[in-house]
C-alpha cells in the first residue's frame, strides 16, 4: 500500500471539509476523453459522466485514501480493501477526485456492479483498467500527455504573444491589440473607463446580460478606491469573464468575455495588459517618469543614494531575479508581463540571451514582519519561471540586495525549486554585532578571490552537492572540485569538517 493505514470514519459520519485546492501543476488539465483515446491503454469508460479533467495520476489501496488526495486525481486502485463501495466513492468524490480507474484481477474478475452503480449515483468517471494494462503505464500516458498540452500552449502563447506585439506597432495600436486579443481568445475584448464607458471595443458582441455582467465586473477591479484588486473573473451562462486593471491610464480596464477558457488565456491577456497599459498611457506622470528614471539610472553605475529621492519613500524594497524555467531568453514583453503578475513595472529585461531578468518590488509594511511572511503576500512562484528574490531592503542597499538575488536564483536553479528568497542573517548570527562579523569575514576570507568565494558559498549553500554548484553557477563539476580544492588549500582548512563548514558559512552570509 501507498500510505499507512489509516481508521475509516464510521458509516453515516460526517466526513471532513475536502482538504484546500493546492497550487495546480505547471501543465494543462488532461481531459479524460484524451486519456481514454490512447488505444495501446485499452481503458473503458463503465460508469460516471464522460467529461473530467485529470490533474495528477495516484495509486492507493487504501480502505479510505481521502487524507492523501489533493484533487483533481485519477485514482488507480486494484479493490484490494473495497468492502463499502457507496461510502468509498463519496470519500472520493469529497475529497475532488477527478476519476477512479478500477484494475480487475487478481483481487477481483471483474469491476463490482455496486462500484458501478455507486460511480454512477454520485457522478464519478470509473474506468475499466485490463489486467494487462500496469498502473505505471497509465501514469506515464498521462504525463506525456501533459507534456504535449504543455508544448501546445507555450506554442500558442509565443504565437499570441508575437500578433500582439505586432498589432501594437500599428498606427492604431489600441484598437489593433484588442481586435488582436478577441480574436486570439474567441470572445470580446474591451476598454472601459472607471465608471464603465466603454473606450473601444473588439470581436463579436455580447447580449445584454452578459455585458452587464461584465461591466460590473470590470467596476470591481477599477483603481477609483485603495485595496481594489489587480484583476477578478465570474461567469454569465457559458460565459467566462475577466477584468485586468490597467497601470497608468485613469482607471482604465481590459474587459473579456469569452464563451471556452483555454490553459494559457491568462498568460496571453497578461501580455495584453502590459501593452495596453503602455499604449493607453504614452505620458506619464511625474511620479511614473521619476521612479522609471530612478531604475534606468542605477543600472547604469548610480549610487542608491542618488536615486533614493526618486523612487521615493515607500518601501522597503525587494530585487528578484528571473530566468525562463525552459532556458528560452526573456523579451521586453515577457519580462514585462512577469513584472504585471508581480505586481510592479520597474523591469529590466537586460539584454537578452543568457540575462536574468531584474525586478525592483516596493514591499510596503514589509519591515515590520519578519521573513518569510514579509515577502509571502507579494512573491509567489510564476509559471514558466524560476525566481530568486533579496529579503526586503532600504533603498540605500539595493546594490548588496541585487547579489542577494542573483544568489537565490542560483539556488533555485540548482535545486530546480520555482522561487527562492534570501533570507537575512537570523538565529545565533543575528546576536554578533554586524562590524565585528564583518571584520571577522574580511580577515578569515581574505586569501580567497572573489570566484572561490562565490564558488564556496553556493557549494556550501547546496551542502557540498558538486552537481548542483556546477549548474548554479554554470560551470563544469570538475571546476567547482578544483575551485574548492583550492579553496581548502588557501584557507589552510578542512572543508569536510562541519565546524570548518559553519565557521565559513557564517562568514560567507557577511558579504
Amino acid at each position: 500500500m501507498d500510505e499507512p493505514s489509516m481508521p475509516t470514519p464510521p458509516a453515516g459520519t460526517t466526513p471532513p471539509p475536502a482538504p484546500s485546492s493546492p497550487p495546480g501543476p505547471p501543465t494543462p488539465p488532461i481531459p479524460l476523453a484524451e486519456l481514454l483515446a490512447s488505444k495501446d491503454l485499452g481503458l473503458r469508460r463503465i460508469a460516471g459522466p464522460a467529461e473530467a479533467e485529470l490533474l495528477w495520476v495516484h495509486t492507493s489501496e487504501m480502505a479510505d485514501p481521502y487524507p492523501y488526495l489533493l484533487g483533481g486525481e485519477l485514482l488507480l486502485s486494484a479493490g484490494v480493501l473495497l468492502t463499502d463501495p457507496d461510502h468509498y466513492v463519496g470519500r472520493l468524490v469529497a475529497a475532488g477526485a477527478a476519476a477512479l480507474g478500477f484494475g480487475v484481477r487478481p483481487v477481483h474478475e471483474t469491476v463490482p456492479g455496486a462500484l458501478i452503480e455507486a460511480c454512477d449515483r454520485q457522478g464519478l468517471p470509473l474506468l475499466e483498467v485490463p489486467p494487462e494494462t500496469p498502473f505505471t503505464a497509465i501514469a506515464r500516458a498521462v504525463w506525456r500527455l501533459m507534456a504535449e498540452a504543455r508544448h501546445r500552449e507555450l506554442r500558442r502563447v509565443t504565437r499570441a504573444q508575437q500578433a500582439l506585439a505586432t498589432a501594437a506597432a500599428r498606427p492604431d495600436p489600441v484598437p489593433a491589440v484588442l481586435h488582436q486579443l478577441a480574436a486570439q481568445l474567441g470572445g470580446r475584448a474591451v476598454l472601459l473607463t472607471a465608471r464603465g464607458e466603454e473606450v473601444h471595443a473588439a470581436g463579436r458582441r455580447l447580449p445584454p446580460e452578459p455585458a452587464g455582467a461584465l461591466t460590473r465586473l470590470a467596476r470591481v477591479v477599477a483603481r477609483e478606491r485603495p485595496g481594489s484588486p489587480a484583476s477578478a473573473t465570474d461567469t454569465h451562462g457559458d460565459t467566462h469573464l475577466s477584468a485586468y486593471a490597467l497601470g497608468g491610464g485613469d482607471g482604465l480596464v481590459l474587459a473579456l468575455a469569452a464563451g471556452r477558457r483555454e490553459s494559457g488565456d491568462h498568460t496571453v491577456a497578461g501580455i495584453a495588459v502590459v501593452l495596453l497599459s503602455l499604449l493607453a498611457a504614452p505620458h506619464q506622470g511625474a511620479d511614473a517618469a521619476g521612479r522609471s528614471a530612478a531604475l534606468v539610472r542605477m543600472l547604469l553605475g548610480a549610487t542608491p543614494a542618488e536615486v533614493a529621492p526618486l523612487l521615493g519613500a515607500t518601501g522597503p524594497w525587494t530585487v528578484i531575479h528571473a530566468r525562463r524555467t525552459d532556458g528560452t531568453p526573456a523579451d521586453a514583453l515577457t519580462a514585462g508581463a512577469l513584472g504585471a503578475s508581480l505586481g510592479t513595472a520597474l523591469v529590466d529585461a537586460g539584454r537578452g540571451g543568457g540575462e536574468a531578468v531584474r525586478l525592483l518590488l516596493p514591499l510596503p509594511g514589509a519591515a515590520a514582519r519578519p521573513l518569510p511572511e514579509a515577502e509571502a503576500d507579494r512573491i509567489t512562484p510564476q509559471p514558466g519561471w524560476t525566481l530568486g528574490a533579496s529579503a526586503p531592503t532600504p533603498v540605500t542597499a539595493l546594490d548588496a540586495a541585487d547579489a542577494l538575488a542573483a544568489r537565490a536564483l542560483a539556488h533555485a536553479q540548482a535545486t530546480r525549486t520555482p522561487l527562492t528568497v534570501d533570507a537575512p542573517v537570523s538565529g545565533l548570527a543575528a546576536l554578533v554585532p554586524p562590524e565585528e562579523a564583518a571584520a571577522h569575514a574580511r580577515a578569515l576570507l581574505a586569501p580567497l578571490t572573489a570566484p572561490l568565494a562565490d564558488t564556496l558559498r553556493c557549494w556550501l549553500s547546496l551542502h557540498g552537492n558538486w552537481d548542483r554548484t556546477a549548474v548554479a553557477l554554470g560551470v563544469h563539476r570538475n571546476t567547482v572540485r578544483q575551485r574548492i580544492g583550492r579553496c581548502g588549500e588557501l584557507l589552510d582548512a578542512d572543508l569536510d569538517d562541519m565546524d570548518v563548514r559553519a565557521e565559513l558559512w557564517f562568514a560567507l552570509r557577511q558579504g
